[in-house]
């Protein structure tokens, strides 16, 4: 552990469409959306506890096709959940393509409307 960096505090994400990524964010996967300062270009910060998701509306300068089908094998974010059943209901009622880890561990990877990869492993009590 560092000496002085605690742990992060937020991770950002960039989206073409604030309104479009706010409904899977916070209608599919039941995020929160916070408050945000009144920046010059769209955006939105999202609640996960005692960090933060921010989506930021700016172009994106990676190709956003030609990724890599499984997620794991790409740059990307995170997050625990209470269970992971709950979440893969959530996706396959709304046509959202996922693949579990490879490792075998209750995690899958799966992929917002801009191509972000998200994994989301479940926490075990």
């Amino acid at each position: 552990m560092s000496k002085n960096i605690l742990c992060i505090h937020h991770s950002s994400l960039l989206v073409a469409d604030t309104q479009a990524s706010l409904k899977f964010y916070c209608n599919i996967l039941g995020l929160k959306q916070l408050e945000r300062p009144n920046f010059p270009y769209a955006g939105a910060w999202l609640d996960l506890g005692l960090q933060q998701l921010h989506l930021i509306e700016l172009d994106n300068p990676d190709p956003t096709t030609g990724r890599p089908d499984h997620g794991g094998r790409d740059r990307h974010v995170a997050f625990h959940v209470i269970n992971l059943d709950f979440l893969k209901n959530d996706l396959e009622k709304n046509k959202i393509k996922y693949t579990l880890s490879a490792s075998g561990r209750r995690a899958l990877f799966c992929r917002d409307l801009d191509g972000n990869a998200l994994e989301f492993i479940e926490k075990n009590e």
